[in-house]
């Protein structure tokens, strides 16, 4: 059994993070050091994102194997159908069999800077269920996440509209579901119960952003089309510019707590490549680092 899908079935809540490719040499030194700074509390994995079109292909290969090699996580790369045939995804897929990794986030991709609508390339695939599908039938082994939106997928015509592609992502052999961010626990319990509505069972890992400004929130909040509480909003307004960082932790920390009070699986936090507001939500929650 694959280490993420294995991990998600224990009794005690999987922590993970997620990282992504680094555009230049200050980026890669800022993706490490976050790495070294999060490694003695032992996340369950870790994840890479992938760029629009491919960009990212070889950045996203040479640090996923450096979290790996370097510092022993479990990684968990990101491959999306974006710019690529079925023939390239399949030589990517092997790269990644060659390299040890064992999961793969499977998704479909933004469409490329500049584009609002997502076109497949010839050859290639149209929807996340089609990579899902590919790396079933040809990497039988690997533990497959995708992805799952509590507040729906801003694409969707509506909810139900976007829980039937999901359930097509678990369908065509999906393991578990990454969340897109929210700030509202009820979203989260919301989404879970409508996903075991219509038959998906698997773990739903619970994605969480510490907020690191008010204007950063805002901004994806808008594009994630997720809702900002209104508490949030104004402990954000009342402190000071440098304490921002702090409310975002405290009100992530508080996520988590009921979150798993409530039975979720663990948590998934989007570091952003930045260790301090993850390392300040573990201390919130009494993590300890490890003594190995």
């Amino acid at each position: 059994m694959s280490t993420i899908p294995t991990a998600l079935h224990r009794k005690r809540p999987v922590f993970s993070v997620e990282f992504f490719p680094p555009k230049d040499d200050a980026g890669g030194q800022r993706i490490l050091e976050t790495a070294k700074a999060i490694l003695p509390y032992q996340p369950d994995f870790v994840s890479i994102t992938y760029g629009a079109g491919g960009g990212t292909r070889e950045t996203t290969m040479r640090y996923a194997r450096l979290l790996q090699d370097d510092y022993n996580f479990e990684v968990m790369p990101h491959l999306t159908c974006v710019g690529h045939t079925v023939d390239e995804l399949l030589e990517i897929l092997k790269d990644f069999d060659r390299a040890g990794f064992r999961n793969i986030m499977a998704l479909r991709g933004d469409p490329p800077k500049g584009e609002k609508v997502f076109k497949p390339t010839e050859g290639g695939l149209s929807h996340a269920s089609d990579l899902v599908e590919l790396i079933r039938q040809n990497f039988p082994a690997f533990g497959i996440g995708v992805g799952g939106y509590p507040e729906k997928h801003p694409e969707a015509v509506n909810e139900s509209t976007d829980l039937a592609h999901l359930k097509t992502k678990m369908d065509a052999g999906a393991d578990f579901i990454t969340t897109q961010l929210f700030f509202d626990n009820q979203a989260y319990f919301d989404f879970v119960q409508s996903c075991r509505s219509v038959g998906i069972n698997k773990p739903v890992l619970p994605g969480l952003l510490p907020v690191l400004s008010l204007g950063q929130v805002q901004r994806f909040c808008k594009m994630c089309e997720a809702t900002l509480p209104s508490s949030l909003e104004r402990r954000l307004t009342e402190a000071e510019d440098e304490n921002q960082p702090l409310v975002g932790s405290e009100w992530a920390a508080m996520q988590i707590r009921q979150l798993l009070e409530e039975g979720a699986p663990g948590y998934h936090i989007y570091a952003l490549n930045k260790p301090q507001s993850t390392l300040q939500i573990l201390d919130y929650l009494g993590i300890e680092k490890s003594a190995a």
